[in-house]
């Protein structure tokens, strides 16, 4: 296929029965020299609509049928199920490794083959690929919500989870409906004031927004979002690194005119709590969610890697987009057209271009403009260990347009800033 079709590469791709996976898993090392493709990986969520920016199909932006709801969130190199109800098929939200036009979970292949793809050191560390990294796309705002802390997580058997965005301007060339997001509660709103939020649930709207303030979204930059705070996001697409886990409780009863069923918020709590306003008051993190000075804290730029004049010379430039906290990071890499560079990473990654079209290591690289639901495509990518350390040398075969890639990394990266400082 030549760059200049830039459309999703259609395959008939096969799950591999269980005994041939080691063997396609090296493989697909091996001829990628450390790094594999990836393909897509879509889930819907029944209480949002989509955004209609990830580049799916508009056909197949409800493929799955209106009782799942439009798909507007695309995975990157997850092994975590999606936490939809009790319709949400096994594989929903895990990553394939396609090779060959076989097949082969990503979650499978770092179990039984973590050494290759993380390191040992890793492995022994975290025992797996502790992230999950996404697009998420809407229409309109997401609820007014929180991600439970460990403590709380623990309870329902799950992880806690704190998220970082990061708003790529290449995907969002159209705002949707509400370019802003509701963070946190204002200095001095107390727990009084999100009890008579709960308390009318079943009367409309519960108010709950009365009582936070909303930040408009800049394309280029990034929020720290951490357990425990209300967060309402906004609809611009959403470049999301966050711990691996699909734990949240939602505290607005209707947005949008849609209704807000109270199973949303107490998904993820025991259900000896689930009318316990005391306990679901308890899941707010008061200090964080009040802080006066919460953009200050929790809104940050990109961070050139080194000098950006002498980036420049070698022919791209590279900054980190999310940083501040140990439990992720993520870069964005652009290369200038018609250039070459070799860059080392020290820790694995997955990789999502976002522009262009070259070569990646051993592997062709190209950003769809249109993908159908089950076709792959050359545009998502996983780094071992091993080769971001040797380095990947990334050419841009165009002689006019960037090209450009955001690098998601799981916790402990050491090179990733842990202030915003």
């Amino acid at each position: 296929m030549t760059h200049q079709a830039k459309s999703a590469v259609s395959s008939t791709v096969s799950v591999l029965p269980s005994n041939s996976h080691s063997a396609v898993i090296r493989e697909a090392l091996a001829a990628g020299e450390g790094a594999v493709r990836l393909a897509p990986c879509w889930v819907p969520r029944s209480f949002l609509m989509p955004g209609g920016r990830l580049k799916l199909d508009p056909r197949d932006l409800y493929i799955l049928g209106g009782h799942r709801g439009g798909i507007d969130e695309r995975w990157f190199s997850s092994t975590t199920h999606a936490a939809n109800g009790p319709l949400t098929p096994p594989d929903e939200g895990l990553s394939y490794i396609e090779f060959r036009g076989q097949k082969v979970l990503l979650k499978e292949a770092i179990e039984t083959h973590g050494d290759l793809f993380l390191g040992s050191a890793v492995m022994a560390r975290e025992g797996g690929w502790n992230l999950l990294c996404k697009f998420f796309d809407n229409l309109g705002p997401i609820p007014h919500h929180l991600h439970q802390t460990d403590e709380f997580a623990a309870r329902v058997g799950q992880k806690g989870k704190p998220e970082a965005y990061y708003f790529p301007p290449q995907y969002n060339f159209k705002d949707n409906n509400f370019p802003y997001t509701f963070m946190g509660l204002e200095p001095g709103t107390t727990r009084d004031d999100v009890r008579r939020c709960l308390e009318r649930w079943d009367q409309g709207d519960n108010g709950i927004l009365y009582h936070s303030r909303a930040y408009r979204l800049k394309p280029g930059t990034g929020w720290q979002v951490d357990p425990g705070i209300l967060h309402a996001p906004g609809s611009l697409v959403t470049y999301e690194p966050q711990v691996n886990s699909d734990v949240f409780a939602m505290y607005q009863s209707l947005v949008e005119g849609r209704t807000v069923p109270w199973d949303l918020l107490v998904k993820d709590v025991p259900p000896e709590h689930h009318h316990d306003l005391d306990y679901l008051l308890d899941m707010l993190n008061w200090d964080a969610n009040t802080d006066p000075e919460f953009a200050k804290h929790r809104l940050f730029g990109p961070r050139p890697v080194a000098a950006p004049d002498e980036m420049h010379e070698a022919g791209y430039a590279e900054n980190w987009v999310v940083f501040s906290t140990p439990y992720y990071s993520a870069k964005e890499l652009t290369v200038f057209p018609g250039r070459s560079v070799t860059i080392k990473d020290a820790a694995a990654y997955g990789a999502i271009l976002v522009q262009g079209y070259g070569t990646f290591g051993k592997q062709v690289v190209e950003t769809p403009t249109l993908i159908r639901y089950g076709q792959m495509t050359r545009d998502e990518l996983f780094v071992s260990a091993d080769a971001a350390a040797r380095g990947v040398t990334i050419v841009n075969r165009s002689d006019s347009e960037n090209l450009v890639f955001l690098k998601h990394f799981g916790p402990g990266n050491p090179d990733a800033p842990l202030s915003r400082d």
